[in-house]
């Protein structure tokens, strides 16, 4: 039996919401390790923990005993995601990011914005 097989499934990872802040995260990643190789260290740091800060919110919100506990997480993961785009803007404005791959990105981030929202109002009373 496989290592996978033993370990316990957490309620976020059936949430798409998650699933998506998990992929979004990875991307972000990707772009951070671009910017490791241009010298950018601060910038690709801050884009990550920015990254993180989408799915850990998620699923850090999932394990509460409230929704309204959960919708606060929400909310924070959703800023975060707001932190993303900003930088995103900013990198491509520096030269640091191309604007076909920005758009897909911020794209994506808005999509992902609309899921949170939508979802936090599925929480509320």
């Amino acid at each position: 039996m496989s290592n996978t097989a033993k370990r316990p499934h957490w309620r976020f990872e059936d949430l798409e919401i998650w699933q998506l802040a998990r992929d979004m995260a990875a991307r972000f990643h990707l772009v951070a390790e671009r910017l490791d190789q241009r010298r950018f260290y601060r910038h690709a740091e801050q884009l990550r923990a920015a990254g993180l800060s989408l799915s850990n919110n998620i699923a850090e919100g999932s394990g509460s005993t409230h929704n309204k506990e959960f919708i606060q997480y929400l909310n924070i993961a959703r800023r975060s995601l707001f932190e993303d785009a900003s930088m995103l803007l900013v990198f491509e404005s520096l030269g640091l990011l191309d604007t076909g791959e920005a758009d897909e990105l911020l794209a994506d981030c808005d999509t992902l914005s609309r899921k949170l929202t939508n979802f936090s109002r599925t929480l509320r009373p």
